[in-house]
């Protein structure tokens, strides 16, 4: 999954691609490049981020999914969004997945997903982006994230949405510390039991305190290896921000790990 922030203050390349232009562009690259599917945001969640109102969000998104629709209609497109109407707007413009870090709890969003028979993403958010990394504690934080992306599972069926269009995402670096998304990492195997799992360690936080490198445009190698380890547990998505390179770490691991060559 190649990440398309059209966001001014995303926490990597926030203002990068901002415009539709550059971000159609960027998108079409990360098709050459290798992406399976282009995941469009119109709103950071980076932590202490402020909420974008509604009809920025899908203005900055909307014209982004049309033209991408229009210029690569074999493309699946995902909307990174946890508000129903920008979701409603992003499907109708050609997405066919919903990107939720609220899991599906704002009201109306599981039964947007499964009216317009879009798939789910169901993430783990500890709070809110704005607050979310402020001493987040956990009596267990494999056993408490569990839990609920359970419910949220369960929510979602029984809105109706089918099994099978849901994957659930442990959320790492959303309400957690180093030590909690190590040992979301070292246990994101189990996950599967779930159904489908997603994963975003992409030039986070967490890589930077590991590797010591401050820029998150410096944290590749630190996000290989941790796309590595997820490839290897099987994981079925991980989102990126440089997908040339993490193509091919997954190519090498699926080779090893799924007997794919």
């Amino acid at each position: 999954m190649g990440i398309v922030n059209v966001t001014p203050d995303s926490f990597s390349d926030g203002g990068m691609f901002a415009g539709p232009d550059d971000a159609v562009k960027h998108a079409l690259q990360l098709l050459v490049d290798g992406a399976d599917v282009l995941d469009v945001g119109g709103e950071s969640t980076r932590p202490g981020s402020d909420p974008v109102p509604t009809d920025e969000e899908i203005a900055r998104v909307v014209p982004v999914i049309e033209r991408l629709h229009r210029e690569a209609p074999e493309a699946t497109i995902s909307v990174d969004t946890r508000k129903p109407e920008v979701a409603r707007a992003a499907v109708d413009a050609g997405a066919s997945i919903v990107n939720d870090v609220a899991a599906g709890t704002a009201p109306g969003m599981l039964e947007l997903v499964r009216d317009t028979g879009a798939g789910l993403a169901l993430m783990h958010m500890l709070g809110d982006p704005k607050t979310m990394q402020a001493d987040p504690h956990y009596d267990d934080v494999v056993a408490d994230v569990r839990t609920f992306l359970t419910e949220r599972v369960e929510a979602a069926t029984a809105a109706g949405i089918p099994r099978d269009r849901l994957c659930v995402d442990p959320g790492i670096g959303f309400g957690k510390n180093v030590g909690h998304n190590l040992a979301l990492l070292r246990a994101v195997g189990s996950f599967r039991e779930l159904g489908a799992v997603l994963v975003g360690v992409s030039r986070k936080r967490f890589i930077g305190e590991l590797t010591g490198e401050r820029d998150p445009a410096d944290r590749v190698y630190g996000t290989a290896g941790a796309v590595a380890w997820c490839a290897a547990q099987l994981v079925d998505v991980v989102r990126v921000h440089d997908v040339r390179r993490m193509a091919r770490v997954v190519r090498v691991v699926d080779a090893i790990a799924r007997d794919v060559a």
